[in-house]
């Protein structure tokens, strides 16, 4: 008899350390995913960076006709506030009602309403359920609502779900 409790006290200890392993795993794989996330970020900021520095550049990589070389390098930097701030979401630098905050001060801005205008487009193919189309249309809406009353731009948007950590850092349009 405590035989067969050692054994079932041993196989209960082994299968403890197991599920306890396997959290641990599945918190690396998160981590790993982000640290991804970023680094993919990392180069694309330095294709946008080098793009806003040389206006050939910025041709070779943008789908954005009739711009003058000082509103690509606008709208290039726009993107990457945008993305910059979507990867903080995704990373786990800020919550979802904090990236809405964020998102309602940029969206005041009237080169990033441009820019967010000329790149409608751009987001048709995303994914209506991906992190970037989510937050796209909360964007949609809030410039939509800051058109109409641009005093009460601090209530812009409406609340949304908090959203998980997913997907690639965007790329945009350039």
């Amino acid at each position: 008899m405590r035989a067969l409790f050692a054994r079932r006290s041993r196989r209960r200890r082994q299968e403890d350390i197991l599920l306890e392993l396997l959290g641990q795993l599945r918190v690396m794989t998160e981590e790993i995913h982000r640290a991804n996330l970023i680094q993919q970020y990392r180069l694309t900021l330095d294709q946008m960076d080098r793009a806003i520095d040389d206006p050939t550049l910025a041709d070779a990589g943008s789908t954005l006709t009739g711009l003058s070389e000082a509103k690509r390098r606008q709208m290039i930097f726009a993107n990457r506030e945008f993305g910059n701030l979507l990867l903080g979401h995704r990373v786990g630098v800020h919550t979802w009602d904090e990236l809405v905050g964020h998102l309602r001060v940029l969206c005041r801005n009237k080169l990033f309403a441009e820019y967010w205008d000329r790149t409608m487009e751009h987001r048709r193919s995303l994914p209506v359920d991906s992190t970037e189309a989510r937050v796209g249309s909360i964007v949609d809406l809030m410039i939509e609502e800051l058109a109409d009353d641009p005093e009460e731009w601090w209530i812009v948007g409406r609340p949304g779900p908090d959203t998980t950590a997913s997907g690639p850092a965007p790329n945009g349009p350039f």
